[in-house]
């Protein structure tokens, strides 16, 4: 699995220099250019709530490669999340006929016939985050994210397996995406495999529902020992609440993605780890490759891993100050 995982890596850096070198060839003369940045229009469509610090600095990523470009990029988002305002929201970017769309496919039954009318009206279509298991069938240009969710579910059962937890919650601010669906089902096969069992608590983004819920499931569940947090959303009001009550220590606790309250605590070793994704490149990089394919008509033919990445207490500090900056 590691070994898969350092080729993926591998190849990533491959194209992430390839796209360095197509941006900084936009210093030299053109190169019969198929159309100039100035005019190209890329749309984003995501998942991503207002108040998920996850989608905060993708849309960072996304921003400084419109700079970095010199193209012109529309984010946009439901407030919360609501795949049915998704699907209006490809349809109206779709009959705006831009040169590239983004999209996160948490639900693929919700959004397949907005996704595939864009891709029949001749739209470059990048999935990120989710949608890896969409990119071929669908026939779209490209995936870049952090792989299979499922997958990295099972290194999360792995992981707390080695830990020595029994009894694990995978606590969900969005049942019902695939995607987070996927983590826990994922971690709840390997734990199941090693003797261990997961139980999914259901949470809201709402910090307060989060803290109560997961307060309330733990006082009935005596024998629970490790916590899995899918965001950070999720994971620092977990980690206030554990505080609050003395009872750091007590648990085994593991989230996805980062934030400084995340790194912190995993320098403070109130946390186990941390999977990073590097949502960062996700936003930057289809803006780059889709301003190529744009100019130059090319485009990575594999899909490009951004992770996952696993962050423990050792490298926590090295990361911290890029994610005060929005950037990890």
């Amino acid at each position: 699995m590691q070994i898969t995982i350092l080729k993926r890596a591998a190849r990533s850096l491959a194209v992430v220099a390839m796209a360095a070198l197509g941006v900084a060839s936009l210093s030299a003369p053109a190169l019969s250019q198929a159309k100039d940045p100035k005019d190209i229009r890329i749309v984003f469509v995501t998942h991503g709530q207002a108040n998920d610090v996850y989608w905060s600095v993708l849309k960072n990523g996304v921003m400084q490669g419109a700079k970095v470009m010199g193209v012109k990029v529309d984010y946009q988002a439901p407030e919360t999340f609501d795949v049915v305002r998704m699907a209006r929201m490809i349809e109206a970017a779709t009959a705006s006929k831009p040169d590239g769309l983004v999209v996160s496919i948490p639900d693929a039954a919700a959004l397949e016939a907005p996704i595939k009318a864009a891709k029949a009206a001749g739209i470059p279509i990048v999935a990120i985050d989710t949608g890896l298991e969409q990119q071929k069938p669908w026939g779209l240009d490209l995936y870049v994210g952090g792989g299979s969710e499922y997958q990295n579910g099972i290194r999360v059962g792995e992981e707390m397996l080695k830990a020595g937890v029994k009894h694990a919650i995978c606590v969900n601010q969005e049942v019902g995406n695939v995607s987070l669906d996927n983590r826990c089902n994922g971690m709840t096969e390997s734990m199941g495999k090693g003797g261990g069992k997961v139980e999914v608590v259901a949470v809201t983004m709402d910090p307060t529902d989060i803290s109560r819920r997961v307060e309330a499931f733990l006082t009935a569940h005596q024998d629970v020992d490790g916590i899995m947090a899918l965001g950070p959303s999720a994971a620092a009001p977990i980690l206030a609440f554990l505080k609050e009550r003395g009872l750091e220590g007590k648990y085994k606790v593991g989230t996805f993605d980062l934030s400084p309250e995340v790194l912190t605590a995993l320098q403070e070793g109130t946390m186990l780890f941390a999977i990073d994704s590097q949502q960062y490149l996700q936003g930057y990089l289809p803006v780059v490759f889709l301003a190529q394919l744009a100019m130059y008509k090319t485009l990575p033919s594999e899909p490009v891993w951004t992770g996952p990445a696993f962050v423990t207490k050792a490298e926590a500090g090295a990361v911290l100050e890029l994610s005060k900056q929005g950037i990890r």
